[in-house]
């Protein structure tokens, strides 16, 4: 349950991350709102994550889970930079986010 609050916690760093430039320097109040509430929920989900997950690990999928797909919204409505150099980066976090479940799945500390 705790890596799904994990999910859920990356998932809100994108919403927060991709309303953020609305805001216009937390200077629009309706974009403002949106991003402080995901911010919270954000942050309330990490913490749950981290009552089994260890904080090292739980902040790192967090983290891989926000810029990647805070990236991939970007690429595909900011229209970002699409590069193979650029993929090839995002994919290697997205192995670091599968390596470092996989070794919590063996037990291993991750």
């Amino acid at each position: 349950m705790n890596w799904l609050f994990l999910i859920a916690a990356g998932l809100c760093e994108i919403f927060y991350a991709a309303a953020m430039p609305r805001t216009a320097g937390f200077t629009r109040l309706g974009p403002s709102l949106f991003c402080v509430a995901f911010i919270a929920a954000s942050m309330y989900l990490l913490s749950l994550a981290t009552r089994s997950i260890p904080v090292g690990t739980a902040y790192a999928v967090w983290v891989g889970i926000g810029a990647v797909g805070t990236a991939a919204y970007g690429m595909l409505f900011l229209d970002e930079d699409r590069s193979l150099a650029r993929m090839a980066c995002f994919g290697m976090i997205v192995m670091g986010i599968v390596g470092l479940k996989f070794l919590s799945l063996r037990g291993e500390p991750a």
